[in-house]
């Protein structure tokens, strides 16, 4: 599967640079895991000198005194080894967590960041599996790393050893197992795209599954439960079928690698018997020669789960450095500009379309040419049937996009110059399909500000016609919402985040068809709440509801693209029947429909 995100990444120059990016701040950290997996190499290097010595001084002398001595020295490396192994072994683990928060934290910020285009066409469990997987098998070859530099330390002394000890059964010994070398490589050319592949089959998954959560009731309502365990389960079945091919890749080798080293045991087992006998060689220097070969098999044989590991660590990594080198269509101004210190400072701002061209695909515009004044503390409703651009013309206040031609400009400075975080504090928008977070209702309330106190929230949901209904709550205030605040009422949840958006006193209040998901009942009661909240904002409210238009001095009827007419509400009433026929038509003809990659929006 692949994404807008891209294609998964190749392994190589982008993936091993973001592993070593990540890594040098904690260089400090990893060269103290490093040094202590040398002092293991070193002291286990040592080991079989002195058993060597114990068998031909000690043992074949007789001598106990010097047994004892030599014993007592093995017991003191194994016991410096052991403690040198445990804190390789923390601090490896240490680094690699430390990394994986940091590349976790880097890639959250990154997306926050990119514009809502990227967002549009990228599946949400896409994005999981980069910060999930992916950054998991990152931190794998991190916490092996110190051994696996300690393992070639203790490869490379070891064949230096054996060379000095015996050149001739050196060679015979250790050319089975050079060929692990080439076996690696080899390995490592047929793990690569079928590494690639599982974790592209994983990413499916996660959407799948993030789907199928998030539109829970959709899929209940539709009666559409085994139809998406279908779906999983064929999803499932690719994952099975990549993580096989994987498994047949790594079963293909390892037999090579169990048996290679083996062969080097025969060979010492018969010409340093023969040497052994013909007196050319001390027993304990045989020992010494087998232990140092034994010492060679364990890295040798790992050799391959360490490639695995790298491999998967780089094409992961590759992954995520292509996701972090996305750029974000939407950035900020190289000599930003406030809008705090312009026009009213904290007060209703005036907002202004000039000329506004705007498309999701190249020659397909939504938007052509809107030349639109707002007024400061101005209510304007945007009407207009499907597709004619309502949504979009509003995001462009927040450069949620950026236009294409022209300009939106607030109290008069172009929106592109001001800061992003700065424009979206003075814009707020309240979407028809309202998403409250996991936490309590205060939470949800204060979530630009947490800092707020108690009193500033109940404001701000007494504005919204919302501090009646949280007060009879069971804990107030303090109420825990889940599952996106599904336990609560459309109205509710409108109500909810009618109080966020206001609690940080915004310049432009966007309100888009915030009275779609509240029942006829409750329709006049939320229209008053309505009336309270935008008297004192410069507001853009996207409506099809009459009763609902009404409350806005001004509507904007957008028709292709454009503005066909502008006037009262009354007054179009009298003179436009495009207006009168938008307004007759059912509502889900002047909904937005899904959204999809490019397609217009509402």
């Amino acid at each position: 599967m692949t994404s807008s995100a891209g294609t998964p990444a190749r392994p190589g120059g982008p993936g091993r640079a973001l592993i070593l990016g990540a890594l040098r701040p904690h260089r400090r950290l990893s060269a103290g895991a490093v040094g202590y997996g040398l002092l293991w190499s070193a002291g286990k290097l040592a080991v079989p000198v002195l058993l060597s010595a114990a068998i031909d001084r000690g043992v074949g002398r007789r001598d106990e005194h010097a047994v004892l001595f030599l014993v007592a020295g093995m017991a003191a490396l194994g016991a410096l080894t052991a403690y040198a192994a445990g804190e390789r072994r923390f601090r490896a683990e240490a680094v690699a967590y430390r990394v994986e928060v940091d590349l976790r934290g880097r890639v959250y910020a990154h997306v926050q960041r990119l514009h809502q285009a990227f967002h549009d066409a990228t599946s949400t469990g896409e994005l999981m599996s980069r910060t999930a997987n992916d950054l998991q098998q990152i931190r794998h070859p991190i916490v092996n790393g110190p051994l696996t530099i300690a393992n070639v330390v203790m490869l490379l002394g070891s064949a230096a050893v054996l060379l000095a000890i015996d050149p001739l059964l050196a060679v015979l010994a250790l050319a089975p197992c050079s060929l692990l070398v080439l076996l690696a490589r080899r390995f490592r050319g047929r793990l690569s795209p079928a590494v690639t592949t599982l974790q592209a089959e994983l990413g499916g998954v996660s959407t799948i599954v993030e789907e199928a959560i998030g539109g829970i009731r959709a899929v209940k309502g539709l009666g559409l439960e085994g139809a998406e365990f279908d779906r999983l389960e064929r999803q499932a079945d690719q994952v099975y079928r990549a993580g096989v091919r994987v498994g047949y890749v790594r079963a293909s080798y390892q037999p090579l690698m169990e048996f290679l080293p083996a062969i080097g045991l025969v060979f010492i087992g018969w010409l340093g018997g023969q040497r052994v006998a013909s007196g050319g060689m001390s027993l304990g220097g045989l020992v010494q020669f087998t232990y140092y070969l034994l010492m060679l098999v364990n890295p040798l044989r790992t050799t391959g789960q360490t490639v695995a590991q790298l491999h998967r660590a780089l094409v992961s990594a590759g992954r995520v450095s292509q996701l972090l080198r996305t750029p974000s269509q939407v950035t900020d101004s190289v000599t930003p500009r406030s809008i705090l210190t312009s026009g009213a400072g904290r007060g209703p701002a005036q907002v202004r379309f000039d000329g506004v061209r705007f498309g999701y695909t190249a020659g397909r515009p939504v938007l052509d040419g809107i030349d639109l004044v707002i007024a400061p503390g101005e209510t304007i409703a945007v009407v207009g049937p499907s597709g004619s651009g309502k949504t979009t013309l509003a995001s462009l206040v927040s450069r949620t996009y950026d236009v294409a031609a022209g300009s939106v400009r607030i109290d008069g400075i172009d929106v592109r110059d001001i800061r992003l975080a700065e424009l979206r504090r003075a814009v707020s928008t309240v979407f028809e399909e309202t998403f409250l977070f996991s936490g309590s209702l205060r939470d949800n309330i204060a979530f630009a500000d947490p800092a707020l106190d108690l009193a500033r929230v109940r404001d701000a949901a007494r504005l919204a016609g919302a501090d009646d209904f949280i007060e009879a709550l069971p804990d107030g205030y303090d109420t825990e919402v889940g599952g996106r605040g599904r336990s609560l009422s459309g109205g509710q949840r409108q109500r909810v985040a009618l109080a966020r958006a206001v609690i940080t006193e915004p310049r432009v209040l966007i309100l888009d068809d915030v009275m779609s998901a509240v029942d006829a009942s409750k329709e006049a009661e939320m229209r008053e709440s309505l009336k309270a909240v935008i008297r004192g904002y410069t507001t853009i409210l996207i409506a099809h509801r009459a009763a609902t238009i009404a409350l806005a001095q001004r509507v904007v009827l957008l028709d292709g693209g454009r503005i066909a007419a502008v006037g009262t509400h009354a007054g179009l009433l009298a003179t436009s029947p495009r207006y009168r026929q938008v307004l007759a038509m059912p509502a889900r003809q002047q909904e937005p429909g899904p959204r999809t990659a490019g397609s217009p929006s509402c």
